[in-house]
């Protein structure tokens, strides 16, 4: 159907034909699906539901893939003004650059700023996105607003800090943030789009009590804990010297393994650790593009999923492109890992659509709600345009998605049954308006934080290197000394 319209996919009610299906069983051709009420009510052979159906015309799509949505398995919205803030900057740039930026949102600008990055997800092919909870000091439910009203499946973080504080079981202050936690998870129950959970920044920002007490109300409400773990060599190190352990032993130690735990990035784990994660059930969100651009490691997922560990695909809000991380995924395994061993496989492309879709969604606690086309699940997916050189001949289609896929092949992406994006653009909402306010505010936010970066920007290095005369020592006269620090923040400002 050359002339496919969003009308043609808008009803409440509809039976697709693609010309191949991603089930869990692999592509099919020949299938079809039923949608209805928000969820897939049928899932087969397009002959046999056009039967058991009759009256339901159905939507043939011709040159179309129709696989289940992209799951994010570790997201910031509320940093989408700061993006390129950290191009080029050294690990650990949360206390120079996210915690400032983050401090400076008011209200509109949490709205905006959550909105933006649920828009960008989006286009990107995500359907879910977990967000690890803002600093921002407003009401967590502008968060949720923002992403509800974008059409985005949001898994919901509260942060949960309170180790600024004397008592080693948190006293008071432990009191009143797992009151508040509790108060979180009952608050969406039954929402249709929000998924509530409870975060923690990194294992040294919580007393025991409380990394232990969520732990414990999360697995009673079936939700997830998301923290930050064993990510850079300095947060490794700090929990050595303060607790004598590492950061995923001290949270076995104090009782914050298990199921329930999403551990982002993860990237320097020992076979020991890796042991923890399998005996308890803990998940983890592997960030390949943020090991890249602000890591120090990459995390070791073609052993994760060797050793069954359960493990979805994370942007960390470097970029919402779900093909991009599928493809990062892979590379990032062949480069740290595969090339040693002579893997010129790492897990094939199967591995990594399926992590980053049904994996993520288990990962993070929906497992039997999102992440595959199979009847019952909700109606969460993407129809890909596969008539473009990229995808012909074809020979093996899901390596095909991860090497050589691409957003712009995104037609259509559907939340619950319901058109959210048509050719990268909401049909229901004014996106371009969006990205207009976003550009307004942004900059007034930034100017409002005090930002510090160790890197100049682009055209900064550029100037300075054309200053020193020779191209050659751009890259080491480009970094910024400690010297330049506060000339950078006022840049930055």
């Amino acid at each position: 159907m050359t002339d496919l319209t969003p009308d043609h996919v808008s009803a409440d009610t509809l039976l697709l034909v693609p010309d191949v299906t991603l089930t869990p069983d692999g592509p099919q051709d020949g299938y079809g699906v039923v949608v209805a009420d928000g969820t897939f009510v049928g899932v087969g052979p397009a002959e046999r539901l056009a039967r058991i159906h009759p009256q339901l015309t159905p939507v043939r799509l011709p040159g179309h893939v129709l696989m289940p949505g992209f799951v994010d398995a570790h997201h910031h919205l509320t940093q989408s003004f700061g993006a390129a803030l950290a191009f080029g900057e050294p690990s650990e740039i949360f206390r120079r650059v996210w915690v400032p930026l983050e401090g400076a949102l008011d209200e509109e600008s949490v709205f905006v700023a959550t909105k933006l990055a649920a828009l960008e997800s989006l286009r990107g092919g995500f359907t879910t996105v977990a967000d690890a909870g803002t600093r921002a000091s407003v009401d967590v439910d502008v968060v949720a607003s923002a992403a509800r009203e974008a059409g985005i499946r949001c898994v919901l973080g509260l942060v949960c800090n309170d180790a600024d504080n004397d008592a080693e079981d948190g006293g008071d202050a432990a009191r009143a943030v797992l009151a508040k936690a509790a108060e979180h998870l009952a608050r969406y129950d039954g929402d249709a789009l929000i998924h509530p959970s409870l975060a923690v920044s990194v294992p040294e920002a919580a007393t025991p009590r409380t990394l232990r007490d969520t732990a414990r109300l999360a697995a009673a409400a079936q939700a997830v804990v998301q923290i930050h773990v064993n990510e850079h060599l300095a947060g490794v190190e700090r929990s050595l010297v303060r607790f004598g352990l590492r950061p995923l032993e001290y949270l076995h130690h104090v009782g914050a393994l298990g199921p329930q735990l999403v551990a982002a990035h993860a990237t320097l784990l020992t076979p020991a650790e890796v042991g923890l994660l399998a005996d308890t059930g803990a998940a983890v969100s592997y960030n390949p593009v943020a090991s890249a651009w602000k890591g120090n490691a990459v995390a070791p997922a073609t052993t994760l999923a060797a050793r069954g560990i359960r493990f979805g695909l994370g942007t960390d809000g470097t970029r919402g492109d779900a093909f991009r991380l599928v493809e990062a995924a892979e590379f990032a395994q062949r480069l740290t890992y595969g090339l040693a061993t002579g893997d010129s496989s790492c897990g094939a492309g199967w591995t990594w659509l399926e992590h980053g879709a049904a994996g993520g969604a288990d990962a993070l606690g929906l497992g039997t709600r999102t992440g595959r086309i199979a009847e019952g699940a909700a109606a969460d997916f993407l129809l890909v345009d596969v008539t473009g050189p990229e995808m012909h001949p074809s020979w093996d289609l899901p390596w095909e998605l991860v090497r050589r896929g691409n957003r712009d092949q995104i037609t259509a992406v559907f939340v619950a049954g319901r058109l959210r994006l048509w050719r990268g653009w909401p049909p229901d909402w004014d996106g371009p308006a969006l990205v207009r306010r976003a550009a307004e505010l942004g900059p007034e936010v930034v100017r409002r934080a005090s930002v510090v970066r160790a890197h100049p920007t682009s055209e900064a290095a550029r100037t300075r290197a054309a200053a020193a005369g020779s191209p050659g020592d751009a890259p080491a006269r480009g970094v910024a000394r400690a010297a330049d620090a506060s000339r950078i923040r006022s840049a930055a400002r």
